[in-house]
């Protein structure tokens, strides 16, 4: 999955302009997007571990190593208040 995904810095996630379709249409994905983005949470607050998450802005693929910090009804929060809107995430791990 790794190869069609750019890496990018989280730094630069601020500067990214972001659909406002979802990248998942299958309900079985989202469900499954949505259990990863609560582990991830969770794994960030308590551990601080890094995960990957994969997502697309309105540009292409692209992939992040970051700790999640926190998570709104539409949008994962990590340091510094970048976010990245749930409906763009493919998979987070």
């Amino acid at each position: 999955m790794t190869a069609e995904f750019a890496t990018i810095e989280k730094e630069n996630i601020a500067s990214l302009m972001f659909p406002k379709t979802d990248v998942l249409e299958d309900d079985n994905e989202i469900k499954t997007r949505i259990s990863e983005i609560n582990r991830a949470l969770a794994l960030g607050n308590l551990e601080h571990s890094k995960i990957k998450i994969f997502f697309e802005d309105s540009e292409s693929k692209k992939m992040v190593n970051t700790t999640v910090w926190a998570v709104t009804d539409k949008n994962v929060v990590l340091k510094q208040g970048v976010v990245i809107p749930i409906n763009r995430i493919y998979k987070l791990f």
